[in-house]
């Protein structure tokens, strides 16, 4: 995952420009980056995410044709031997 930088001071001076005291706008400014941390994803890092479900999806798809064609198969010859008994 793509680390994001955060700018602190200029998000410090943002806030002072604006009116909010210094020690309230670094207060603002720590907690701000501790809560985004390692949270923040690119846009980059979920389209592969997402081709990687998508990839799964198809997997997981051709798995379920499989098994409904043997069991399609498997039925059919149940049923020619039940005819063929009767």
């Amino acid at each position: 995952m793509t680390t994001i930088t955060f700018d602190t001071l200029k998000f410090v001076e943002t806030l002072e420009a604006a009116g909010v005291p210094t020690s309230q706008a670094k207060a603002m400014a720590e907690a701000f980056r501790e809560a985004t941390g390692e949270e923040l994803v690119t846009k980059s890092y979920l389209d592969a995410k997402l081709a990687e479900l998508r990839t799964d999806f198809r997997v997981s798809r051709l798995d379920l044709v499989k098994w409904f064609a043997g069991l399609l198969i498997a039925q059919a010859a149940l049923i020619g031997a039940l005819v063929k008994l009767l």
